[in-house]
C-alpha cells in the first residue's frame, strides 16, 4: 500500500511512534493466526489468498459493521472486486489486533484504506 508523505509539521509533533521491534510482533502474531486459520487449505497461505468460501467463513460482520460497508460501498461506489479487498483488508485489520471477529473500527480503518487509495491513485 502506497501512502503519501508525511507532512513536516506531524513529524515535528512529538508524539512517539510504534517501535518497530513492536509492530514485527504483532505482524508476526497476526501471520501466526492466519497460518493457523488456513492450516487445513494448503493453497491459501494468508487473508489475501481468501475465496468466496473462506471469505463467507472468517469475514463475517455483524449488522452494525455490515452496514458500514453498505454505505462504503455506494458512497465510494465500490467494485464487487472492491467489497472483496475491503473485506479481507479488514480480516488482516482484526487479526493484527488479536481479533477474532471484524469489528466496525477494523472495518472503518480498511474502507479509510481504500478510499485512501483511490484518491491517490484514481
Amino acid at each position: 500500500m502506497e501512502v503519501p508523505p508525511v507532512k513536516f509539521t506531524e513529524m515535528r509533533d512529538g508524539r512517539p511512534g510504534e517501535a518497530s521491534a513492536v509492530v514485527r510482533e504483532r505482524v508476526m502474531a497476526a501471520r501466526a493466526i492466519q497460518r493457523q486459520r488456513f492450516a487445513h487449505k494448503p493453497r491459501i497461505t494468508c487473508n489475501a489468498r481468501m475465496g468466496s468460501t473462506e471469505m463467507r467463513q472468517f469475514c463475517a460482520v455483524d449488522a452494525t459493521t455490515a452496514e458500514l460497508l453498505k454505505h462504503a460501498m455506494t458512497d465510494l461506489n465500490l467494485s464487487a472486486r472492491a467489497y472483496d479487498r475491503v473485506l479481507r483488508v479488514a480480516r488482516t485489520i482484526a487479526d493484527l489486533a488479536a481479533s477474532e471477529r471484524i469489528l466496525a473500527e477494523h472495518m472503518g480503518e480498511a474502507i479509510q484504506y481504500r478510499s485512501l487509495d483511490r484518491r491517490l491513485w484514481g
